[in-house]
């Protein structure tokens, strides 16, 4: 029975990552789950500078899921290079960096920084507010995104993933902008916009009023988008958004996924993400299907 799936000529041992944020570096996790057991683990977003993030209250808790308007609090990339990447490269599993930036020269240092690591491959969080563009995310303007994945991709001696946000007219659009722009891969979705109001209090919830939605209840909408956007582009996607065990990453396979990211229900339970790989090991067995290949957009 063969679990193993390629990104970008990069193996993996079965199809199951991390979500980015949800995860941070591994190192708040490997107490509680098997490191070992993940195709890979995909970091908290990792910025040229460090991040306060955005004040607080900034988690909250609302019906199938979060929101969370952490602001992409991090430490930086010097800090990422000594303490966390060491921690990584302890494991056998693949390291995936999420970089984030508030412009296309942010980005690039950080892309340059871990061209000479062991890191295996680049997601790029284009959700992130571009400082140039009146705020605008860098993935909610197809040109912007095309323009931004060239430049990271001319820079980059790694496989770069583009992370599209859902907050867009249409997420087919912007797959076709990434791989234009010549992209290795493609991982959705990034948290959709959301808010809650204390009625009590009459106030919003998070200080930053709105807030990135995540959790089960964005599942339909996430799997719709990555079936449309793998059935607009041939390179691979990395389905990601409300997955909680074995039976949704087979969902979002069969939509066209080669991989899957687990992330809100990290915090639910930090074993999730290993309780699915062998979620989708029994449904191998169940069917019959001697390489998880051959399901990948069967519909």
């Amino acid at each position: 029975m063969n679990t193993k799936v390629t990104i970008a000529g990069v193996e993996l041992k079965n199809p199951v990552m991390t979500a980015s944020g949800t995860f941070g570096s591994g190192m708040e996790y490997s107490e509680l789950t098997d490191i070992n057991a993940l195709g890979a683990v995909v970091t908290k977003g990792v910025a040229d500078k460090a991040w306060e993030g955005n004040p607080t209250p900034r988690v909250a808790e609302v019906y199938g899921g979060m929101l969370n308007a952490i602001g992409l609090q991090n430490p930086g990339i010097d800090v990422f290079l000594e303490r966390d990447l060491p921690f990584l490269e302890g494991y056998n599993t693949r390291i995936i960096v999420n970089v984030c930036g508030h412009s296309l020269e942010e980005y690039l240092n950080v892309v340059e920084r871990l061209n000479e690591t062991d890191v295996d491959m680049l997601e790029i969080n284009v959700s992130c507010p571009n400082v140039k563009q009146g705020a605008l995310a860098f993935g909610q303007d197809a040109k912007i995104l095309e323009h931004t994945t060239k430049e990271i991709k001319r820079l980059s001696k790694k496989p770069v993933i583009m992370k599209l946000t859902p907050n867009v007219t249409s997420i087919k659009d912007m797959a076709i902008a990434a791989r234009d722009g010549g992209a290795d891969a493609i991982s959705l979705i990034n948290t959709l916009i959301g808010m809650k109001i204390d009625i009590e209090r009459r106030c919003f919830v998070l200080a930053n009023k709105t807030g990135g939605f995540s959790g089960p209840a964005v599942k339909p909408v996430a799997l719709r988008m990555v079936y449309e956007a793998a059935h607009a582009v041939e390179i691979p996607v990395i389905g990601m958004g409300g997955i909680a065990n074995g039976d949704d990453a087979i969902e979002f396979m069969l939509a066209g996924a080669r991989a899957v990211s687990i992330g809100t229900m990290n915090f639910h339970d930090p074993d999730t993400a290993v309780k699915t790989v062998k979620g989708i090991e029994e449904y191998m067995k169940r069917h019959g299907i001697a390489d998880i290949n051959s399901i990948v957009g069967l519909l």
